[in-house]
C-alpha cells in the first residue's frame, strides 16, 4: 500500500515538476530575506554592536511568517530530490536532502528566538552561545540548495517560458 501511495506521489511530482520547482524556489526566495535578517540584525549586531537591518522592526511578524514558509519548501524540495533518486543514486541529491533536513533540527530545537535571546544576553534560559552559533550555521546550510534550485530554474527557463505562454494564450481565447 505504501509503495502504491509513494508511486502516486512521485508520478504527480514527475507530471508537475516545473510548477513544483518554481513554487518551491519562490518559497526559498523568502528564506534569502530571512538569512539577510539573520546576518544583518543578529550576527552583525553581535560582532559589531550595531544592527544593519534596514527594514522596520514593527514588521517582525511578517519576517517570522516568511521564515515558516520554509516548512512547505523543505518538504517539497525533499520530495523533489527523492523523486530524483528514483532515477538512480546521486550523491548531490543525497547531500542536499541531508542539508535540507538539518533545518528541522533548527526549526524545532533551536529557534531564532533562542538565537536572538542568547546572543543578546537577555535569555530566560542560559543557552550556551556556541549552541546559538550552531543554529545559525544550520540555517545557512540551505544556501547551496537554494542556489541549486535557482540553477534548475535557469536550466528549465525555456520550457517554463513556453508553458507560461501556452497557458496565457489558452486563457486569452
Amino acid at each position: 500500500m505504501l509503495t502504491k501511495m509513494w508511486r502516486g506521489i512521485s508520478d504527480w511530482y514527475d507530471r508537475h515538476y516545473l510548477a513544483t520547482l518554481v513554487i518551491t524556489t519562490s518559497a526559498f526566495v523568502l528564506q534569502i530575506f530571512h538569512l539577510y535578517w539573520l546576518f544583518t540584525a543578529v550576527i552583525l549586531l553581535k560582532l559589531t554592536g550595531e544592527s544593519y537591518f534596514v527594514f522596520p522592526e514593527s514588521l517582525t511578524i511578517v519576517y517570522v511568517i516568511a521564515d515558516y514558509l520554509e516548512v512547505p519548501a523543505l518538504i517539497s524540495t525533499t520530495l523533489l530530490y527523492i523523486a530524483d533518486l528514483r532515477k538512480g543514486p546521486k550523491t548531490k541529491a543525497i547531500l542536499y536532502i541531508f542539508l535540507l533536513n538539518t533545518q528541522w533540527l533548527h526549526l524545532f530545537w533551536i529557534t531564532d528566538a533562542i538565537v536572538v535571546q542568547t546572543l543578546s544576553a537577555t535569555s530566560v534560559i542560559a543557552w550556551n552561545s556556541a549552541i546559538a552559533w550552531v543554529a545559525i550555521l544550520i540555517d545557512y546550510l540551505e544556501v547551496p540548495v537554494i542556489f541549486e534550485m535557482f540553477r534548475k530554474i535557469y536550466d528549465q527557463r525555456a520550457e517554463i517560458s513556453h508553458r507560461v505562454r501556452v497557458r496565457l494564450a489558452g486563457t486569452a481565447n
